[in-house]
């Protein structure tokens, strides 16, 4: 029979090495619960504590991996830069290490490297989630939710988001109001849309006649596409753009048409982003608490890592409009 290794003991205890090795170095910092089923395992696989220590010397990292799942993301994109720094908070004082890069780089050159747990951001792939789990890696997501997948989930509200977007822009007078879309993850795109077709129902209003165009996320295809959108006879008096950089190109397309904003046309974006009141007028965006996330992303994770069994599948973090002078005007 195989000597047994600390991972066996991970595996049929069901928390991460980092917690076994804690059990039996640190047991003071582990729940009594989590001791329990450490020892309980140890016991059946006759694995002795002075082996575990040996080989946790050896191989334990203590670290954490925030990736960024995202085509063509850097770990300076601003999103998720901020939730990054919420993971970092929560990080400092503890005993874990940060790691921070993107999917794409990870996987080029994850070969030399150890992790307790993963933060995976934005639109992870399935097949990067199971390879972590067959590791018996702890995964939390953030700013997505995974078809298929039983694992801690944090996101923003979208739905409530997008219906104070239009309930503002109806108490200021517009009915015509559109949708500019970008090409993010399956999770927003549908959580997004789906709640701009509800509550444009909810209030009377054809959602055929508003209009909804998809484009790519840079601000050159927002541009063309809502020149497209404005061009149109019955153009929109009013448009929702899924984030700042997408209402940038709709507020660019406006000018080039001669319209005023927001006398002609009314713009509101989602993320706040640090551009709003750069942009002239300054741009309304839903404000999302990205370093809430970021920091509940932590929290989920030293939790799981602790052997936790009852941290949330999902949370769900408030947003809040903040009106500017791009949508402020009545008609």
């Amino acid at each position: 029979m195989d000597t047994p290794t600390i991972y066996d003991v991970s595996r049929l205890s069901g928390v991460s090495t980092a917690t076994v090795s804690r059990t039996f170095t640190t047991p003071d910092r582990v729940r009594e619960s989590t001791r329990r089923r450490v020892y309980a395992a140890a016991e059946a696989l006759h694995y002795q504590p002075s082996a575990i220590a040996r080989a946790m010397a050896r191989q334990q990292t203590d670290k954490i991996a925030f990736l960024i799942c995202k085509e063509g993301a850097t770990i300076l994109d601003e999103f998720y830069a901020s939730i990054c720094e919420g993971v970092m908070r929560r990080a400092n004082g503890t005993n874990y290490q940060l790691l921070i890069s993107t999917a794409e780089e990870w996987t080029r050159t994850a070969q030399s490297k150890q992790i307790e747990g993963v933060i995976l951001a934005g639109n992870a792939q399935a097949d990067l989630i199971s390879e972590f789990q067959r590791q018996n890696i702890p995964v939390v997501l953030v700013n997505n939710r995974a078809a298929g997948f039983d694992l801690p989930c944090i996101v923003a509200d979208e739905a409530d988001g997008v219906h104070q977007v239009v309930s503002h822009l109806i108490s200021a007078g517009h009915q015509r109001i559109a949708m500019l879309m970008g090409r993010f993850s399956p999770y927003v795109t549908s959580a997004r849309y789906n709640a701009f077709l509800s509550v444009m129902r909810e209030n009377g209003l054809s959602v055929d006649e508003s209009g909804a165009l998809m484009c790519d996320r840079d601000i050159q295809s927002a541009t063309e596409a809502a020149l497209r959108l404005l061009s149109r006879p019955d153009r929109p008096s009013a448009v929702f753009a899924f984030n700042d950089v997408l209402a940038a190109g709709v507020m660019k397309a406006a000018r080039r048409l001669g319209l005023r904003l927001p006398e002609d046309l009314a713009v509101v974006g989602f993320d706040d982003s640090s551009v709003c009141p750069m942009m002239e007028p300054e741009l309304s965006s839903i404000h999302v608490d990205c370093r809430r996330m970021g920091e509940l992303c932590m929290e989920h994770m030293a939790a799981l890592l602790d052997g936790a069994q009852d941290v949330p599948r999902l949370t769900v973090v408030p947003v809040n409009l903040e009106i500017r002078a791009s949508s402020r005007a009545a008609i």
